[in-house]
């Protein structure tokens, strides 16, 4: 069956750095371009980043432009979000999710066909 599974979350204090992981199983992982959404208490899940099938294309946030990085092994199925100089605003649930309807939806939550369960990251001021 289909698995998206996070991890590398975890307290960090702010200015530090985490490196989130992302194992794809059970689709052809190649095939999907891979997203990172987070969501914080009482607010809705907002888009982080995204990276096209092949990798060579990003998109990110304005709020984590130039701060967080997101990268892909397509021979490992795993995705990764390298997040450094983070602050207590940084703190959500993220999660992470494939996609197979097209770069130009990459920003829609409601357009990605799998999603893992979410890592919490939590940032201390």
């Amino acid at each position: 069956q289909v698995q998206l599974v996070e991890s590398g979350g975890g307290l960090v204090q702010a200015g530090g750095s985490l490196r989130l992981s992302c194992a794809a199983s059970g689709f052809t992982f190649s095939n999907y371009d891979m997203g990172w959404f987070r969501q914080a208490p009482g607010k809705e899940r907002e888009f982080v980043t995204a990276i096209i099938r092949s990798g060579a294309f990003t998109t990110y946030a304005d709020t984590v432009k130039g701060r967080f990085t997101i990268s892909r092994d397509n021979a490992k199925n795993t995705a990764y979000l390298q997040m450094n100089s983070l602050n207590p605003e940084d703190t959500a649930v993220y999660y992470c999710a494939a996609t197979n309807v097209g770069w130009v939806f990459r920003r829609s939550p409601n357009q990605y066909n799998y999603w893992g369960q979410g890592t919490q990251v939590t940032v201390s001021s």
